[in-house]
């Protein structure tokens, strides 16, 4: 199954539930949202509602701070580098996009300015057999 972003983003767990999936207690997650790691969005009663990206993130720091040793400033700082790396990779994307639009569009000037020089120049040519002509005796 296909998820799109907007399904992952979508509150579905409250803080018990998605303390579970990430296997850490409901006030370790208290305290990384204190800490802003995570942010989880609010229901109308003000209760925590947490989406599968937020469990994601949440498992990732426990993992960072569990298996690799990390703290919490280190997570901090991890989040913030993936965040920039992130924003670096979709500003170099559209200007990739930006460069192949501009090499077609320079292509075509190119190619239109060739025709242009060229005017009625060229002849269309039919093709036939060939045939060797003898030579005249002199």
């Amino acid at each position: 199954m296909i998820r799109n972003r907007d399904d992952e983003d979508k509150p579905l767990y409250m803080i018990s539930v998605a303390a579970e999936l990430a296997g850490v207690h409901p006030q370790t997650l208290r305290i990384y949202e204190r800490k802003q790691l995570v942010s989880p969005q609010r229901s109308q009663g003000n209760t925590r509602l947490y989406s599968q990206a937020d469990v994601e993130r949440l498992r990732f720091i426990q993992h960072l701070t569990q298996a690799e040793g990390v703290n919490l400033a280190g997570v901090e700082r991890i989040i913030e580098l993936q965040s920039e790396l992130e924003a670096v990779r979709d500003e170099m994307e559209a200007a990739c996009e930006r460069m192949r639009r501009a090499e077609a569009a320079a292509r075509t000037l190119r190619e239109d300015s060739r025709r242009k020089q060229l005017g009625g120049a060229l002849v269309h040519i039919q093709y036939g057999p060939v045939v060797r002509q003898k030579r005249r005796e002199a």
